[in-house]
C-alpha cells in the first residue's frame, strides 16, 4: 500500500486561520502568539443549507463558497489577514486506530502502519488519505495513533478551499483540534475523557498527553433538539429554546426531558464508560482517567455536567475555549456560542513548531 501523508509537514513561519465547516455552519478563527494567551485576530460564523453537505462530502462547493464569501465580508468580528487555512473534518468521517509498536525505521514502521490499515479499516487503503503520529511511552515502546479519512471528504474539501482561493495547509479531525486546544488547559496532563458535542454526534476521546483512541455516537446537538421536540409536542425552535434555557436542569419538564434523552445519554455514557475501560486495560492501571470534559455547543446545555457526573460517578467539567483566548478591543464570543468555537480555535493554534 503506498501510504498517502494527510497532514503536509511544510510549515513556514506564515499566519493561518482555522476553518471548521459543521452541518449547516461554518466558523473561522484566527489567532496570533500572545505573552501569556494567544490574541484574537477575527472569528465568525455563518449559517448554509445543510443540503450542501452529504455524508461529508461537499456536494455543492459553490453554496458553501457563497456562504463562506458572505461570513468573510459581511460577518466577521475583527479581520481574517491570512488565506492559509487548518480545516477539520468530523471525527465520525474517519477512521483512528492506536496501537503500540517497538521502535523501527521508517520503513519499518509505513509496513506495519500497512497493515495494521488493510486488516482494520473496513475501507480500500487507495480511497483513503492516511497518516500517523507516534509518541514514546516506555522503553523502546511507541504509542501510534493511526488516522484515515476519506478521499471523496478531503477532496470536497480542497474543492471549495481553491474555490475561495484558500491554501490549505493541514488537514485534522475535530476531535483532533480540540485535543489540541485542551492540551494547553492546567489539568491536561491528567488522563481525561473528551466528550466534544457536535451538532450531529457527541465524539468521545482518551487524552493522555495525545489522543489514544476515539470514538463517536449519536448525541449531537440535533439529536437532542429533536428529542425535547417530541417528547414536549413543540415546534424544533421552541426545543432549541428549552435546550438552552433549561437543559438537564431543574423545571417543571425536567423528568420529561430526561427521559426523552434517555436513550442517547445512555449510549454515550456506555461510550465514556467503554473508553474508560480499553485506558484502564493499555495503562495497567499505572495511570487512572481522572476527568470527563466535556467541550463543543452541547457543553453548554444546563444540567449536563450534573448528569454524566451522577451517572460515571466521576468528575466532570466544561471545557471553555475562551480561557485561552485574549480578545483585547474585540467583542467576546457571546456566551452562548462560545463553546462552539473549540474546533476552530484549535486548529488556529497550531505553528510552524507544532504538528499534532
Amino acid at each position: 500500500m503506498k501510504k498517502t501523508k494527510l497532514f503536509p509537514y511544510f510549515y513556514e513561519d506564515k499566519p493561518l486561520f482555522g476553518l471548521d465547516i459543521g452541518h449547516n455552519t461554518i466558523r473561522v478563527l484566527q489567532l496570533r502568539p500572545g505573552k501569556q494567551k494567544p490574541k484574537i485576530i477575527g472569528y465568525g460564523e455563518v449559517s448554509f443549507d445543510a443540503s450542501a453537505m452529504d455524508a461529508g462530502v461537499i456536494i455543492k462547493p459553490e453554496e458553501l463558497a457563497k456562504a463562506a464569501q458572505k461570513l468573510f465580508k459581511h460577518s466577521l468580528v475583527g479581520d481574517i489577514t491570512t488565506n492559509r487555512v487548518a480545516i477539520s473534518v468530523p471525527i465520525s468521517r474517519a477512521y483512528t486506530r492506536s496501537i503500540e509498536l517497538p521502535k523501527m525505521n521508517e520503513k519499518e514502521l509505513a509496513s506495519a502502519i500497512s497493515t495494521e490499515v488493510e486488516q482494520f479499516i473496513p475501507a480500500a487503503a487507495e480511497s483513503l488519505y492516511i497518516d500517523y503520529s507516534s509518541v514514546k511511552t516506555d522503553k523502546d515502546i511507541w504509542s501510534t495513533f493511526i488516522v484515515a479519512m476519506p478521499r471523496r471528504i478531503i477532496d470536497s474539501y480542497i474543492t471549495l478551499c481553491r474555490l475561495l482561493g484558500l491554501e490549505i495547509v493541514m488537514v485534522q479531525t475535530s476531535s483532533g483540534a480540540g485535543a489540541h486546544l485542551f492540551s494547553r488547559d492546567k489539568q491536561s496532563d491528567l488522563p481525561s475523557v473528551l466528550v466534544d458535542f457536535g451538532s450531529e454526534s457527541a465524539d468521545v476521546t482518551v487524552f493522555d498527553k495525545n489522543p489514544i483512541v476515539s470514538g463517536t455516537v449519536a448525541c449531537g446537538g440535533e439529536d437532542i433538539t429533536n428529542h425535547i421536540s417530541k417528547a414536549l409536542g413543540v415546534t424544533d425552535r421552541e426545543a432549541g429554546i428549552i435546550k438552552t434555557k433549561y437543559g438537564l436542569s431543574y423545571s417543571k419538564k425536567q423528568t420529561q426531558i430526561i427521559e426523552a434523552l434517555e436513550p442517547s445519554l445512555g449510549t454515550l455514557t456506555k461510550e465514556i464508560q467503554r473508553s474508560v475501560r480499553y485506558y484502564d486495560e493499555r495503562s495497567n492501571g499505572k495511570r487512572k482517567i481522572a476527568q470527563i470534559v466535556t467541550m463543543g455547543g452541547g457543553a453548554n446545555m444546563p444540567g449536563m455536567a450534573d448528569y454524566l457526573t451522577n451517572a460515571l460517578r466521576m468528575p466532570v467539567r466544561a471545557f471553555d475555549p475562551t480561557n485561552f483566548i485574549d480578545f483585547g478591543r474585540l467583542q467576546p464570543i457571546s456566551a452562548n456560542d462560545r463553546m462552539s468555537y473549540v474546533t476552530a480555535a484549535g486548529l488556529s493554534l497550531v505553528n510552524s513548531k507544532e504538528v499534532f
